[in-house]
């Protein structure tokens, strides 16, 4: 690429990491304006969990398809047009608890677009960013996710107070009518010319879609491998990592603000800058663990393989023993530095697996990210939804939700898939029929714990 005093990769990347930034304080946002509002009409915790979990199988449902589209027009084009669509819902979209099924269409159709997103960030980062850049270029992208839900928990909470839920509707639109329009005047697609020893190197003009006057020329090496892509035991391991980590991510997204508010009896708004801690952290987790990939990979320390798995133990390891001990503490900051760790060392576990998908199909990145974060947010249907009956099923048995049986549950099941997850995704090359076996019985096994726990 040209080199500049700014490279216009480096913009990309930076417009990347506003865009999840934005993407994230817009789920943020709901998960407190949401649950400010419902709990003042008195709506129940499943209900809750039912309407907190709606966005998620909008989002489920594009992911694949969002891939396609970025690998087919362009992930340029199809971010923008997702940009459009949510920030118009979110400016549309009346905040009533009692208006289910308009809050139930608009998270779907907020979770459609948004779905498109990160296939199509993945698309371009692979058209622009060179392998050695990689680790770093996605963590600072994906560490936008982190910051913005940090910048959301401190401020939103704040601006429900005064203007009151319908506001935080208002502002998202805006920051994300506001993205767009920096996303048209600065983004574009890397220079085709540019770019002679692309298909060597990984990345630029090999990546684009198809002109139509190349099309006849096209042969069968253009057409989307999807067989191999799902039985490739590599991108299964992804997929498992994927789930896990959304798993936890979006439970303790939506739900920590009901616990500060009914676990602990902590106010939001007098908690201050503690509860942007865990999300913070994230950032600064995402951004070390793609510092130090990149420079373990460049200096050849360990292997491009090797310091993916050693960045995802460490992480995961990490976290599962903080979620273990979170329940434990009672006091806002015992929960803050524990939900802290626990994320924090989650985003350094994601700095190990998420880059795979350029790793292991460059050109077919934003397909195999679709793929896997399809398997992500089933984990955000399956835990959102699963955590809210879970906590209705306390409140009845204990009549309250502040003791910590109510919430122990809630901390043990992504704990659980965090200690086994990486048995699964270090031993893939063991084997389909082991692994299989092995995961019907980790699942079965987690069932088991839950429904003995409930009992």
């Amino acid at each position: 690429m040209k080199s500049t005093r700014f490279p216009i990769r480096y913009l990309i990347v930076l417009l990347t990491f506003v865009c999840t930034s934005v993407c994230y304080i817009e789920r943020v946002g709901f998960s407190i304006a949401y649950t400010i509002a419902a709990d003042a009409a008195g709506v129940s915790q499943s209900s809750k969990g039912t309407i907190l979990s709606t966005f998620y199988y909008g989002y489920a449902f594009s992911q694949v398809p969002g891939g396609w589209a970025a690998q087919k027009i362009g992930g340029r084009r199809i971010l923008l047009f997702s940009f459009v669509i949510w920030s118009l819902t979110c400016a549309l979209c009346p905040l009533d608890p009692n208006r289910v099924m308009a809050l139930v269409i608009a998270r779907l159709l907020v979770g459609v677009a948004q779905g498109f997103i990160f296939p199509s960030i993945h698309t371009v980062l692979a058209q622009w960013v060179p392998p050695h850049e990689r680790s770093r270029s996605l963590s600072v992208t994906t560490s936008g996710m982190y910051l913005g839900a940090a910048m959301g928990m401190l401020l939103l909470p704040s601006l429900v107070k005064f203007k009151g839920p319908q506001s935080v509707f208002l502002a998202e639109s805006a920051l994300g009518g506001t993205w767009s329009l920096l996303w048209l005047r600065f983004a574009r697609d890397p220079p085709r010319s540019d770019h002679p020893k692309a298909t060597a190197a990984g990345f630029g003009e090999s990546l684009l879609p198809i002109r139509e006057s190349q099309k006849l020329k096209a042969d069968r090496s253009t057409q989307i491998p999807w067989r191999k892509i799902f039985l490739s035991l590599p991108v299964w391991a992804i997929v498992v990592n994927n789930f896990t980590f959304h798993y936890a991510l979006y439970v303790l997204m939506n739900w920590l603000p009901t616990y500060f508010e009914l676990g602990l009896k902590f106010s939001l708004q007098d908690m201050g800058s503690s509860k942007m801690m865990p999300y913070l952290n994230m950032f600064i987790f995402s951004n070390i663990g793609g510092i130090i990939a990149d420079h373990m990979v460049t200096r050849k320390i360990l292997t491009v393989t090797n310091t993916r798995k050693v960045l995802n133990t460490v992480g995961f390891l990490v976290s599962a023993l903080s979620l273990m001990a979170l329940p434990l503490f009672r006091t806002s900051g015992g929960v803050v530095f524990c939900s802290s760790m626990a994320l924090g060392f989650l985003a350094l576990g994601r700095a190990g697996f998420a880059v795979n998908h350029m790793d292991i199909a460059p050109r077919y990145a934003g397909i195999v990210m679709g793929v896997s974060n399809t398997a992500g947010t089933l984990a955000g249907i399956i835990g959102v939804e699963l955590t809210g009956q879970l906590l209705e099923a306390a409140k009845v048995k204990n009549s309250d939700l502040s003791s910590p049986d109510s919430w122990r549950a809630v901390f043990v099941i992504p704990d659980c898939f965090a200690l086994r997850v990486l048995l699964f995704s270090s031993s893939f090359q063991l084997g389909r029929e082991y692994l299989i076996e092995v995961g019907l019985w980790f699942y079965l096994k987690s069932v088991y714990d839950i429904q003995k726990h409930a009992d």
